[in-house]
């Protein structure tokens, strides 16, 4: 079949832009049985469970959680997360940076380990 007059068919085809590494986090999260997001203070993205957060991006760059202690030092010790800014050196809090598509899976990952644990766990009597 030829090529409509003008058009080469031998030319690359141009390539639907990439959503970026937060809707492509958010897009995956959302599927999750009962999850939800909002906006916070901050204008960061939470991903919530419930009125419980799972964890929550800053942009593209940044994802914090929080994790029990015995699995926060197990995630740093695999260099999977890094201290929180605002609570330095206390295990539990944790950052994740987003700059490869490793990061963005690892994320997705590490937000899941949040989710399980959460969707284990029953509210706390003010959050129900």
């Amino acid at each position: 079949m030829n090529a409509p007059a003008g058009l080469d068919s031998t030319a690359p085809k141009l390539q639907r832009p990439t959503a970026s590494p937060s809707r492509r986090i958010a897009a995956e999260i959302l599927t999750w049985d009962g999850t939800g997001s909002r906006i916070g203070s901050r204008g960061e993205l939470s991903f919530t469970i419930g009125k419980r957060e799972i964890g929550h991006l800053h942009g593209d760059t940044l994802a914090h959680f929080f994790f029990p202690r015995p699995v926060w030092e197990e995630l740093h010790a695999a260099a999977r997360v890094t201290h929180h800014p605002v609570f330095p050196g206390k295990a539990g809090p944790a950052e994740r940076r987003i700059r490869t598509e490793a990061d963005v899976q690892d994320v997705i990952a590490l937000m899941g380990l949040a989710y399980e644990r959460l969707s284990r766990e029953p509210a706390p009597k003010d959050a129900a």
